[in-house]
């Protein structure tokens, strides 16, 4: 059975006793319930020691990491000093880094590989654009994000990457992909991997949803058959929404 994931990712947003509190908030609730998912944060650097606790059932990650292990690159955050750190999961890919830092797909993938290099879990985003989701032509091109960033790597080392479908033209508009068009790019996903690999990594390959997932919607998007939770942004931020999202699973 596919692991199920519900992550949030907090963005630029917060004060540090503002992330503490939402942390602590969604950490009481995972524990006075049993959910049967893991549940993520993505938080900005500056709160990921803060945040790093043995007691804390929700697992920490970094929102962004450099390739390079070391070395001139003023402001960055290498994976290998985040591994170094305790942190053990990446976003990477994601639509902001992308169109905002013009992040191509080649430097995706070497971001992709130092992360695995370092035991980094990877949550690979990938998702199209408003004008791309109106060809069509839209499946292959979400499709070759992951052909050009991920599929190189070996079958043992694809086995730790969490897929996150966002359509960008879903992200923080209010718009939301009907359950069924969000399901339909994750077969189609999964069908890929399973080209790519095995049906076999493939049926075990957790795909999130990552577009404007709310309590009012999640219920539908999270009971499609090929969605495996989901990569939060705005509901996040607010603990009783986030949790409303968790108590699905």
């Amino acid at each position: 059975m596919r692991k199920k994931i519900v992550a949030g990712n907090w963005k630029m947003n917060l004060l540090l006793e503002e992330a503490k509190n939402l942390n602590s908030l969604v950490n009481n609730g995972i524990k006075a319930n049993k959910y049967n998912c893991e549940v993520y944060h993505f938080v900005p650097s500056m709160y990921l020691l803060p945040l790093l606790s043995t007691d804390n059932k929700v697992r920490i990650g970094a929102q962004n990491g450099y390739p390079a292990k070391n070395g001139a690159f003023t402001g960055e955050i290498s994976m290998y000093q985040l591994s170094k750190a305790n942190v053990n999961a990446i976003l990477i890919g994601h639509s902001e880094r992308r169109q905002l830092f013009h992040e191509t797909e080649s430097f995706l993938k070497e971001k992709v590989n130092a992360a695995i290099n370092e035991d980094l879990k990877v949550f690979f985003c990938c998702g199209e654009t408003l004008e791309q989701r109106n060809s069509s032509n839209y499946t292959n091109i979400v499709i070759s994000q992951l052909e050009n960033s991920l599929f190189h790597l070996s079958a043992e080392d694809f086995k730790g990457v969490v897929i996150a479908y966002e359509p960008i033209w879903a992200i923080g508009t209010g718009k939301t992909a009907t359950a069924e068009q969000a399901n339909e790019m994750h077969i189609a996903l999964r069908k890929a991997i399973a080209n790519a690999y095995t049906p076999k990594i493939a049926e075990e390959t957790t795909i999130l949803y990552g577009g404007s997932c709310k309590p009012s919607n999640a219920k539908e998007l999270l009971s499609q058959s090929d969605i495996d939770g989901g990569l939060i942004g705005g509901a996040s931020l607010n603990a009783e929404d986030f949790l409303s999202i968790i108590s699905n699973y």
